[in-house]
């Protein structure tokens, strides 16, 4: 058999090929290795299918027969998959290694697979259990490992860096040595470099949002984006995603939100008037030479000065962020402080979560974090003694969430800071939006008071 394939999925017309499963090709054009490939299209030609007017039994037989001779195909592509995705995991902890950017933390998977000979998943866990006892935490293996069937999957990769990083489970005075040493070690390290030591976080060391802070007054938060990600994430959705500028105008309590924008030539400006610029073309070194001058901060001060602030939100990336941290002591010191990261869809995600925690003047909102049940059970919601869920349809148009305080019994008598009542019973007429008004609800409810007769 010739080893060119010159057949592709689809006609020169544009029209879908025929499928035609024992020619390799056919597996070729749609994404599998030669050698896989070539296995495929000969079970397929070994076993290929019985024609419609033989016995259902020998054609289902014929079936079982396939996939048989299929499976270590399978399980080769499997293997080889995740080969690859630990290759790239582990290339790009070693990028951060070799530019000095690694965390003690990453560093430490780097670790576990050099001297334990772990793989990705293992070296991870290891990673966990060495930061845990070298920051002076409490052992505690069950975040980092998978239990199955009542076994700890991955609980000796935890164990051994755990030990390795000082940890001793057999002393009882254990934790508060290793908290005494990882004190000392913070108060070395801090008086070693006195000339790079800062008065707060970095911004690209603050956390990602989560929907446990306190929800906070839209005049009283600030959101720092770049003119990269002010036109939107570029995802690889069907369906184009609104920008974060589209978001807030969609909301029109979000007017008395602070938005500054970091701009590649002229540092920091008024988000929603300069939304609709694009960004321009930028030279090598621009983001240097924007750090290096002396205005960068005054810019920012210019937006933000004689304001209070309690949340800040940044979804600079890359060279932006640089520009932000260059200017860290000029942000004020708030009570919650976020960064979004990541992948551009968990960068959306992440601002859809910042968003959901502003709340309007006046109003109140309950904070913690909502624990929701699997889809497949039935979406449902609990944040304190509420709980939402999807009620049952009653023949009309729409969707209904019934909130209850027990199973079956109603959320009645509640009503908001100002007096107003609170329906335990609310109807939406987009199913896509259900989750999002399911959490608005328990915050509110979670947020209200019962004290009316």
């Amino acid at each position: 058999m010739s080893n060119t394939y010159t057949k592709s999925a689809f006609t020169q017309h544009g029209e879908p090929a025929p499928f035609a499963p024992g020619d390799p090709a056919t597996w070729i054009a749609r994404g599998r290795k030669r050698d896989h490939a070539e296995a495929l299209a000969q079970a397929w030609r070994d076993f290929p299918d019985l024609p419609p007017d033989h016995p259902l039994e020998a054609r289902m037989t014929r079936t079982r027969e396939r996939v048989v001779a299929m499976r270590p195909v399978h399980d080769a592509i499997s293997a080889d998959g995740e080969a690859q995705r630990q290759a790239r995991n582990f290339a790009f902890t070693e990028t951060q290694a070799n530019a000095g950017t690694i965390s003690d933390r990453d560093l430490a998977i780097l670790q576990g697979r050099d001297r334990h000979g772990y793989g990705w998943d293992d070296a991870v866990r290891y990673a966990g259990g060495w930061y845990a006892a070298h920051a002076g935490w409490s052992y505690n293996p069950r975040p980092h490992c998978v239990s199955r069937h009542g076994v700890e999957l991955g609980k000796e990769a935890y164990d051994r860096g755990f030990a390795d990083g000082g940890g001793d489970r057999g002393d009882l005075f254990d934790v508060a040595r290793r908290q005494l040493l990882a004190s000392t070690r913070a108060s070395n390290q801090a008086t070693a470099s006195p000339a790079t030591a800062t008065s707060r976080p970095l911004p690209s060391s603050w956390p990602l949002p989560t929907d446990e802070a306190r929800p906070c007054r839209w005049s009283r938060r600030l959101l720092i984006l770049s003119e990269a990600e002010a036109q939107g994430w570029a995802t690889r959705a069907r369906h184009r995603s609104p920008s974060p500028m589209e978001m807030l105008a969609a909301d029109p309590e979000t007017a008395d939100m602070t938005v500054v924008m970091v701009t590649s030539d002229r540092g920091f400006v008024d988000g929603r008037a300069y939304a609709a610029v694009p960004a321009l073309a930028r030279e090598p070194g621009w983001a240097d030479r924007m750090i290096a001058s002396p205005t960068l901060a005054m810019s920012l001060s210019e937006w933000i000065e004689g304001r209070e602030f309690d949340d800040i939100l940044v979804t600079a990336q890359g060279d932006y962020l640089r520009m932000v941290d260059a200017i860290a002591t000029a942000l004020p010191l708030c009570r919650t402080m976020e960064r979004t990261r990541n992948t551009p869809l968990q960068q959306r995600t992440h601002f859809r979560t910042w968003l959901n925690r502003g709340r309007g003047t006046g109003d109140n909102r309950g904070a913690g974090h909502i624990r929701w049940s699997k889809l497949a059970k039935g979406l449902s919601g609990k944040l304190g003694e509420f709980t939402a869920r999807v009620g049952t349809p009653n023949g009309g148009s729409g969707h209904r969430i019934v909130i209850e305080v027990a199973d079956g019994v109603s959320a009645t008598g509640f009503v908001t800071a100002d007096g107003r009542p609170l329906e335990p019973e609310i109807v939406i007429g987009n199913k896509t939006k259900m989750r999002q008004h399911m959490a608005l609800a328990l915050r509110s409810f979670t947020g209200a008071t019962r004290l009316v007769a």
